[in-house]
């Protein structure tokens, strides 16, 4: 369990995932990507991608909790899916924007 900060990157464990913190809730969170922690440090050979968790991450998805209490941003797409403790985060919809004449 770790706190997170805005601007913090984070690096997967089992795959080429990378992220950064956008907006982060107080207190503890398990975030992992392909069923394992997710590090500043961590190198992608400690393992392999949790077949429950291989979903996959998407290069400037944003990747959010049902609430919308965490806010991550891919920056680098790997096979593990993100989830906090224990729950798939879903990625972020867009905003339409309104019509312009």
């Amino acid at each position: 369990m770790a706190s997170l900060a805005t601007g913090q990157r984070l690096k997967s464990a089992v795959c080429n995932t990378e992220i950064m913190v956008i907006s982060a809730p107080e207190g503890d969170l398990e975030l992992t990507c392909g069923g394992a922690p997710m590090g500043a440090d961590a190198a992608n050979d400690s393992g392999s991608v949790d077949p429950n968790f291989a979903s996959g991450t998407t290069i400037g998805k944003r990747y959010v909790t049902e609430d919308g209490d965490l806010e991550l941003l891919c920056v680098k797409p790997g096979d593990g899916s993100l989830a906090v403790n224990g729950t798939e985060l879903k990625i972020k919809e867009s905003k339409k924007l309104p019509k312009t004449d």
